[in-house]
């Protein structure tokens, strides 16, 4: 019973669909599964076009216009008080094919760093409140009760530096007998759809850590390369499998060195590692930084270069990372870890071209203090948000 309250009891399995046709099932399973990857394709394209608007508004008439575009008001205002800045807008959108390009003729967007939620918990190998964490962390990014500038300046209200394309409907494809070897691959598909919108790079928020492994995998596959991994967690995640299950939450990072997604992992926060932790390591090469030894590989860790001779860097942040003093809702809590300040430390400082990140294993079903935790992983979105705007 174990196995199947993990793996969860899904819908089609509720109505007796032993008794529906074969190729009837594969139909429909098709057919949510392009309903869903639309939809994360017309969210980009319609947040990158946005961007190229308001683009075209900052250069040509220095106007800040942080609305929707199905806003009619806003269009109707912005039309009578700035038509050469429209008509500047409809000849350039005729002229480039796509907001990318009109962009990149405007200049000052290099990257833009976009959300994309995966609730997906069903591979964690002890609670599964990490499905529930996209939208408490969003309700976290805009409560209000801190302003919208990270550290560095960079303003989240501003679309150029942060948009959002919602989430990958992990339950409804489950609910259909999507198994996990066609999810794993319609969320690297959903990362990807996010890259083609250039300069959209994708900021992915768990979920479990089995997601890491999807998403690296597609950044690797379409930038055409290896990436340099620097990821923050109290566990390697690197078991062959995990309880039977390849696609644990435990065994993310064996998935991805395995498939030569990436050149160098670093793996720094490491206090709960067993036998098979370290012989994983060492056979793909793996850099662990202990906690144990935190104290002596501080000045190392703190100024990191990644990235050279890649594809760039990914970023994976597990806020179990951290001592449960600074992070309590997590599903495994593990006492002896980084500060807060240590994780931003170690990010802000980081040197290297960060093509994507996600931030994991949040369990808002732990969370203690008013959504403490939930807060915790605001400030983390954001401050990876200004590593990955430019």
């Amino acid at each position: 019973m174990k196995n199947v309250g993990r793996m969860g009891i899904h819908y089609l399995q509720r109505l007796n669909a032993e008794n529906v046709p074969k190729d009837l099932i594969e139909k429909g399973q098709a057919r949510v599964i392009e309903a869903s990857l639309t939809l994360i394709r017309e969210r980009a394209k319609l947040k990158l076009e946005f961007i190229a608007f308001l683009s075209m508004l900052y250069k040509d008439v220095h106007v800040y216009a942080s609305c929707s575009l199905l806003d009619s008001s806003i269009w109707l205002s912005v039309t009578l008080r700035y038509p050469k800045a429209i008509s500047g807008l409809i000849f350039l959108g005729n002229k480039f094919e796509n907001g990318g390009e009109l962009l990149r003729a405007l200049g000052g967007v290099a990257a833009s760093a976009s959300l994309l939620g995966v609730p997906l918990g069903h591979n964690s190998s002890f609670l599964q409140g990490p499905a529930f964490a996209p939208p408490r962390i969003r309700e976290a990014i805009w409560c209000g009760s801190t302003n919208s500038t990270t550290e560095e300046g960079k303003d989240l209200n501003d679309p150029r530096v942060l948009t959002d394309v919602g989430d990958v409907p992990v339950q409804e494809l489950r609910d259909c007998g999507v198994d996990d070897d066609r999810l794993m691959n319609i969320i690297s598909e959903s990362v990807k759809l996010v890259m083609e919108e250039d300069p959209l790079r994708p900021l992915v928020l768990g979920g479990d850590h089995s997601i890491s492994f999807p998403s690296v995998r597609a950044v690797s596959e379409k930038l055409g390369g290896p990436v340099d991994i620097l990821h923050l967690d109290a566990h390697p995640d690197i078991y062959d499998a995990f309880e039977g299950n390849k696609y644990s939450h435990a065994s993310s990072f064996a998935r991805i060195m395995e498939g030569g997604y990436a050149r160098r992992l670093l793996q720094v926060g490491i206090r709960s590692i067993t036998k098979e932790g370290r012989e994983q390591g060492k056979r793909f090469g793996v850099e662990q930084y202990e906690m144990r030894t935190f104290s002596r590989d501080r000045n190392l860790l703190e100024n990191l270069k990644l990235g050279e001779g890649v594809k760039g860097v990914y970023i994976s942040v597990d806020l179990d990372c951290m001592d449960p003093a600074f992070a309590p809702g997590v599903s495994h809590i593990e006492p002896g870890g980084l500060s807060f300040r240590d994780v931003l430390n170690i990010l802000q400082n980081l040197k290297g071209d960060v093509v994507a990140a996600d931030v994991v294993e949040f369990n808002p079903q732990r969370d203690t203090v008013d959504g403490m935790t939930a807060m915790v992983a605001a400030k983390l979105v954001r401050e990876l948000t200004a590593k990955i705007s430019k």
